[in-house]
């Protein structure tokens, strides 16, 4: 299993095509604040509710100067068809080999029911502009994640 990363980290750099088949690099961020998350997959209800409060909270984010970039491991397929079914405004991230979700240790063992299950880990990383991790959030709820994080970060 990847250790946890910390505050204060060089964040994982990556190359991942996103919902169009377009690669998104996080070096296209430099010098932008930047929210990494991941999550299980795509059009299931946690997810889905997650998604769209970033989407709902991405004017006030953006006015913050923060960009939001999600990852799963679902195909370019799959997330475009997210995006369409939610009006979603942000890019999408396909891994399905895992790399960047076991570079951010986003993926490994958890609690799922009572069990422990090898999956994805539903993660959130803030990201300054000159790539250093600002904070790092494991086994996030999807509900209210959102409005917390942005207490997190101070805007709200």
């Amino acid at each position: 299993m990847t250790t946890r990363l910390e505050a204060g980290q060089k964040a994982p750099a990556f190359t991942l095509p996103d919902q169009n088949g377009n690669p998104v690099s996080l070096s296209d961020y430099a010098g932008k604040k930047v929210i990494l998350y991941f999550y299980p997959a795509a059009s299931t209800p946690g997810c889905t509710k997650q998604a769209c409060d970033f989407r709902d909270s991405l004017a006030s984010l953006a006015a913050s100067g923060y960009v939001v970039l999600g990852v799963s491991k679902d195909a370019p397929a799959k997330l475009k068809k997210f995006e369409t079914n939610e009006s979603l405004t942000f890019p999408l991230m396909s891994d399905p080999e895992l790399t960047v979700h076991n570079a951010y240790a986003a993926y490994g063992e958890k609690s799922m029911y009572g069990k422990t299950v090898m999956g994805v880990i539903r993660s959130t990383f803030v990201i300054d502009e000159a790539g250093k991790i600002e904070l790092a959030l494991y086994n996030v709820k999807a509900t209210g994640h959102v409005a917390s994080l942005k207490g997190k970060i101070g805007l709200e």
